[in-house]
Parts: C-alpha cells; structure tokens; sequence
C-alpha cells in the first residue's frame, strides 16, 4: 500500500467501503423529509381536496364568502365564473376559485 492510497483510506475515501456508516448519515435527512411530508404537504392536499369538492358542490342560491371578504348569494353558475349577489341591484362576476366558504344558515 502506497502513502497516497493510506491517506484516503484514511480520509474515509478508501474504494467506498462506508457500508451501514453511509447509510446512517442519510437518516435525518430521510426524517426530516417524512416529518416535512406529515406536517405540511398532506394537510395542504387535504384542503385543496375539501375546496375542489365544496366547488363542486354549489348552486345556484348558495350564500357564499370570497376570498376578497365579499359576502353575497351566488346568482348564476358557469363553469369557471359565478356571478354574485351583494346587493338588490350589484352582481360581481368572479371566478369560482375565489369562493373560499359556503354560509351556514346561522352567520348572518
């Protein structure tokens, strides 16, 4: 064995004879990427799944909430618009992914 080849054995570069120690280095970055998933892109899935199906699901006479703040009664349905009514005589035009929240009977 030559001085340069002991130097890298030495180094930990010796020909990739790591074994289970190469592995062990890549566990927190494997946790960190399964506590990332559980915390933050499952929940985010889940409401957009909720939001689509809540969409989905309006008609015409739903009391609605846009993501503006504007609260008024859905008027008339297309495909990728509703128009709402906020008063006797204003309809606005949006588009339905601005819908965030249909009204219950009891919030005002």
């Amino acid at each position: 064995m030559n001085v340069m080849s002991s130097v890298a054995w030495a180094q930990g570069l010796g020909g990739g004879e790591d074994g289970p120690a190469g592995l062990l280095s890549l566990v927190p970055f494997i946790l960190i990427f399964v506590i990332f998933y559980f915390l933050l892109i499952l929940p985010q899935q889940r409401k957009q799944k909720e939001h689509k199906k809540m969409l989905e699901a309006l008609k015409k006479g739903d009391k609605v909430i846009t993501s503006s703040g504007i609260w008024g009664t859905i008027n008339r349905l297309d495909k990728e618009t509703a128009t709402v009514q906020i008063d006797d005589n204003t309809r606005v035009k949006i588009q339905r992914e601005n819908i965030t929240k249909v009204r219950t009977t009891d919030e005002g």
